[in-house]
């Protein structure tokens, strides 16, 4: 019996065969993202430990030069007495209605970008498409973007 007529006779075992080789095929895929994922995590972790060292050189650069520590601490002056006159100016009943106002539009702008993200992801899961039409016509594309967040100790245990 050849190849060929083992699969004309019994289809479930062509099935089968297809079926673990997607899997096995499958798992390793997802073995190599994760591998992927690692690698990026250390490269990652690595430029930051350099970019530290590296800004730590920049900024001792800076503090070692006479001329810039003047400069700086004239600037630190003038950021008080800039400081001291906005808390002046936000005395004043209208500007201390219109900074409350541009603090609670901003609040809302974030919970309501927040709930878009939602129905998004809900709107994207049951339509099956990642884009949507506008109110003026435009297509405009679903997007995900997704960032690691390490746990924290207790809710690993």
């Amino acid at each position: 019996m050849t190849d060929n007529q083992t699969s004309d006779n019994n289809p479930q075992a062509d099935t089968t065969q297809t079926s673990d080789s997607s899997t096995n095929n499958g798992s390793q895929v997802l073995l190599n993202l994760e591998s992927l994922i690692k690698t990026h995590i250390t490269g990652i972790d690595n430029r930051k430990a350099e970019l530290k060292k590296q800004r730590e050189m920049l900024t001792s650069a800076f503090a070692n030069d006479e001329t810039y520590r003047e400069a700086e601490a004239k600037a630190k002056e003038a950021a008080k007495e800039k400081g001291k006159i906005k808390a002046n100016i936000l005395l004043q009943p209208a500007v201390k209605q219109n900074a409350d106002k541009i603090k609670e539009l901003t609040c809302e702008i974030k919970e309501m970008s927040n709930a878009l993200s939602d129905y998004l992801r809900e709107y994207s899961r049951m339509s099956g498409t990642n884009e949507i039409e506008g109110d003026d016509g435009e297509i405009c594309e679903i997007v995900y973007v997704a960032k690691l967040v390490k746990k924290s100790k207790r809710s690993r245990d």
